[in-house]
Order: structure tokens, then C-alpha cells, then sequence
């Protein structure tokens, strides 16, 4: 049996989300928890074999408030109803993603081998996220103030779901633009799946993400619009939906890894358009285009949005005209690819910056300290957390933090939140708090 490091812990809501409604601390003990998961045995990743007639099992877990996975057994494929709302609810979004997946892809579970799909519920004490951690969906039932339970909209588990597809397809490495088209590529097939489900035509469709995650007291529509990037929200609490939609507003910053999150509004934005062009359902039409990108073989581990977008046109037959003019309406010129590259940023001498960044909408939490008025015990972990570290960049897992560490004069410092050394984290613990 294979072991594979560092699994993905997709989660749904990001980030600054969690630290918005719940504070630093709970945001730390969020990722302690996921990020403990560590190394899993995986069984070798099966190949590509598009029409397999497998048909997937699944389970659903009651974790009972708890954070211990799987949890206890409590449906499974062929049962009945359990009566709880939320074991339910996943029974139910598990069994129309894979229906959605076979019936208008070919594809048997995530990895086109009818791999069984383990789910959890009622994660944590009122935990406000769902993720994929490369082994299994779990969702949490909300702090029933902002959140509502993660398994009330569908395209949450959808989405989720996805990223395991992505990452026994192509593959995308979760930074920069091949991380924003991971995470365009899951809302894509979320919104599909959604729109399947309420028998819409592309043309018909809302394209929000996460509609009905928020209570009806928050100022939001939904976690973000496909089809108006930045306006899904706009909340006291939350702020403003940060997404963009066309490269002019493109993000450059080595947060959110490298803006995984609020540059996937431009795929989403292009998706959208060639949706509506191509006409039909989206899963038929423009959705099947993607997919057949998605596993043909020309998309690359690193592809950029250009790279990504001539996988499209060229799968696009037909229909390539119409694909071709959504990508540049969002300023993508397929198979002309020019990759913005992340600048670096000079800061004062004798000051230490920790940011966190990434998660599920991709927001950073960042505090300044100017070294020279702190006590040799701070000096030391700095020491340990940054002096002594690689800055070897290690490739994050999609919805997952990264940890920034930048101390004027030496290269920044990022380390994926599941290989944070305790002095990192110490440091982070210090500084990532309420009023930093």
C-alpha cells in the first residue's frame, strides 16, 4: 500500500471566514485538529477508465459532536432515511454527485474505480466548515448564528467531492493559477450538480456557491456567484466578497496561495459564459467540455488559466468558437500563457510579519512586531520558527491555510498548516489573535 503526505483538507468556508466569526483561536484549533490527521495509507491511485460500471458505495458516520473520524456507522447505500436531518441530507448529495458523475460523465466515484465514498456528520461542536481530506467528506453542523449545518446545500458536498476528482485526474497544484482552476473546477461541477437537481438549463441557473450556508440575518446571497464574481456578499461581519472576475483585477500575492481563491473567479466567470453559449444543461454541454479537459492528458499539474483554456477549446468540437470567446472575455487568450508572478515585499528592518492565508475563500489574518521591543524568549522562537526553517516552497493542499513567516532581510518563510513545526506554530499562536 502506498502513503502519500500531506493529504488535501478541502475545506468550504475559508479561513478569514472562521477567524471573522469564531476568532483566531477557534481558527487554530480548527486547523490543529485537521492538520493531526497527518500521513494516511492510501491504496495505489487508480487510473482513468471513463464508463466503468462500477457502482460506488458510500456510508455516512455520526462523529456525534465529536472530532474523532470516521464516527460511528449510521447509513449506507440502500438504506433507508435515519430520520436525522443532517446523516440525511448527505445521503442524499452523495447520492445525486455520484448519479451526476456516472450518469453524465462516465466517471464511477472519484477515482473512476467505484471507490466506496465515506462521509461524516456532525463534526466538532458546532463547527462552521466541511472539508475533504483526501480520505473522507466531513461536514459540521454551524454555529447556528452565521452558519447553517454544511450539509444543507448540496453543492458544499459537491465541491468537496470534486477535489478528490481533480486529484486523480489532472492533478492541479493547489497555488497560483493552476490552485484557483482547482478551485474553479470544483465549483464548476457544484454548480452543475445543483442545476441538475432543480432541472435548469444553463441559461436558467442562479451559479451561487454555498446559497443557503448562511443564516438569514447575514448579508449574503451565497459564498460566491459564478456569474458576478465579488458579489455574494457583503456583510459587517464578513466584509466584502473579495473574488475577481477578468484578468485586469487578476491578484498578484503570494497570500491565499498565491490567491487561489479570489483569482478562481475568473474560470468561474469564463464557465459561466461558455455555459450560457453552448447552451443545454451544464453538465451536458459546457460541463462535459471541462471534464474531457480535465482528463485528457493536456492539462498539467502546474497548467496556468491560458493552458487550461486551450484544453477546452481544443475539447470543445463545436463549440470550440463559443469557448474560445467566454476565456477572452474574462481577458484569457487560450494557450498564451503569461502567468503573473508574485512579488516580493520589503518590510522595515527589525520586524517580523505572520500571515495566515488560504482556506475555502482564500482570506489572510496578519500581524506586524517590531523584534527589537520584544523578550528573548519571542527572539528564540523567531529563531527556531524562521531562521532555522527551509524556505524550500512545499506545495500546499487545496482549502488548506499556509503560513507565512517574513523577517526583514531573509526569505519569507511558507509552510502548509499540516507541516507547521511547534515553534511555527507557537509563533503563529502568539501573534494571530483577537486585536493583533
Amino acid at each position: 500500500m502506498a502513503t502519500r503526505n500531506a493529504h488535501a483538507h478541502c475545506t468550504f468556508i475559508p479561513p478569514w471566514l472562521v477567524e471573522r466569526v469564531d476568532g483566531p483561536e477557534a481558527a487554530a484549533r480548527d486547523e490543529a485538529l485537521r492538520s493531526g490527521r497527518g500521513t494516511v495509507p492510501q491504496p495505489p491511485r487508480a487510473t482513468a477508465m471513463p464508463g466503468a460500471d462500477a457502482e460506488p458505495d458510500w456510508t455516512v458516520h455520526d462523529a456525534g459532536s465529536t472530532t474523532d473520524l470516521p464516527g460511528t456507522p449510521v447509513r449506507s447505500a440502500g438504506e433507508p432515511e435515519t430520520g436525522d436531518v443532517a446523516v440525511d441530507e448527505a445521503a442524499a448529495g452523495i447520492t445525486a454527485t455520484l448519479e451526476m458523475y456516472a450518469d453524465d460523465l462516465g466517471r464511477a466515484s472519484h477515482d473512476d474505480a467505484g471507490a466506496p465514498v465515506s462521509l461524516t456528520v456532525h463534526y466538532g461542536s458546532s463547527y462552521d466548515n466541511a472539508f475533504w481530506d483526501g480520505t473522507q467528506l466531513v461536514f459540521g453542523d454551524g454555529d447556528g448564528r452565521v452558519f447553517e449545518r454544511f450539509t444543507k446545500p448540496v453543492d458544499v458536498l459537491a465541491h468537496e467531492f470534486t477535489h478528490a476528482v481533480v486529484e486523480h485526474t489532472a492533478d492541479l497544484v493547489y497555488r497560483d493559477q493552476s490552485g484557483a482552476l482547482n478551485e474553479s473546477v470544483a465549483d464548476v461541477f457544484a454548480s452543475c450538480l445543483k442545476q441538475r437537481l432543480l432541472g435548469q438549463q444553463a441559461a436558467e441557473g442562479d451559479w451561487l456557491i454555498g446559497q443557503g450556508i448562511f443564516k438569514p440575518t447575514v448579508l449574503a446571497r451565497a459564498l460566491r456567484d459564478m456569474a458576478a464574481p465579488g458579489t455574494a456578499y457583503d456583510d459587517p461581519e464578513l466584509g466584502k466578497d473579495p473574488q475577481v472576475g477578468h484578468m485586469d483585477d487578476y491578484i498578484d500575492t503570494a497570500d491565499d496561495n498565491g490567491g487561489v481563491h479570489l483569482n478562481s473567479g475568473i474560470p468561474n466567470k469564463a464557465f459561466h459564459l461558455a455555459a450560457v453559449a453552448v447552451g443545454g444543461t451544464s453538465i451536458a454541454g459546457a460541463g462535459r467540455i471541462w471534464y474531457d479537459a480535465l482528463v485528457g492528458g493536456d492539462v498539467p499539474a502546474d497548467a496556468d488559466f491560458a493552458t487550461f483554456a486551450a484544453a477546452t477549446v481544443a475539447a470543445a468540437g463545436e463549440h470550440a468558437d463559443a469557448v474560445r470567446e467566454a476565456w477572452r472575455q474574462v481577458g484569457v487568450e487560450p494557450g498564451a500563457s503569461a502567468t503573473p508572478s508574485a512579488g516580493s515585499t520589503d518590510r522595515p528592518a527589525g520586524r517580523l510579519r505572520v500571515e495566515r492565508s488560504g482556506g475555502f475563500a482564500g482570506r489572510t489574518e496578519s500581524a506586524e512586531v517590531d523584534l527589537d521591543g520584544e523578550d528573548d524568549d519571542v527572539r528564540g522562537l523567531v529563531s527556531r520558527a524562521v531562521l532555522g526553517s527551509s524556505t524550500k516552497a512545499t506545495p500546499p493542499k487545496p482549502d488548506m491555510f499556509v503560513y507565512t513567516f517574513t523577517l526583514d532581510g531573509h526569505d519569507p518563510v511558507r509552510v502548509p498548516e499540516q507541516l507547521l513545526s511547534e515553534s511555527q506554530a507557537q509563533l503563529a499562536r502568539r501573534f494571530l489573535r483577537p486585536g493583533s
